[in-house]
């Protein structure tokens, strides 16, 4: 499982995330701003193993920090062990 850097960065109103997944995960991907609030989910799903990239647009919000998060687990586990990994990104307007 892997979260990679958003590109561009720092971008304006759009940029991509990528993540790759080397097995069936269910899914979080969920932006934040620098508050650490809850802005938008990007992702709430399961998927199966592959490579992923989407486009987010930030037309809408102020320039800033901000921060995306990946969370995966499999929901059916009994351990509850997940992947969680944050990365940064600068929207400047």
């Amino acid at each position: 499982i892997q979260l990679f850097q958003n590109y561009p960065n720092p971008f304006n109103p759009v940029t991509s995330i990528q993540y790759a997944l080397g097995s069936r995960q269910f899914v979080q991907l969920k932006v934040y701003d620098i508050l650490g609030t809850e802005i938008e989910t990007l992702v709430n799903e399961e998927k199966p193993a592959g490579n992923y990239e989407l486009n987010w647009n930030a037309t809408n919000l102020p320039s800033g920090v901000y921060f995306y998060e990946l969370q995966t687990g499999d929901p059916s586990a009994s351990s509850g062990q997940g992947f969680v990994q944050t990365k940064k990104m600068i929207l400047l307007k």
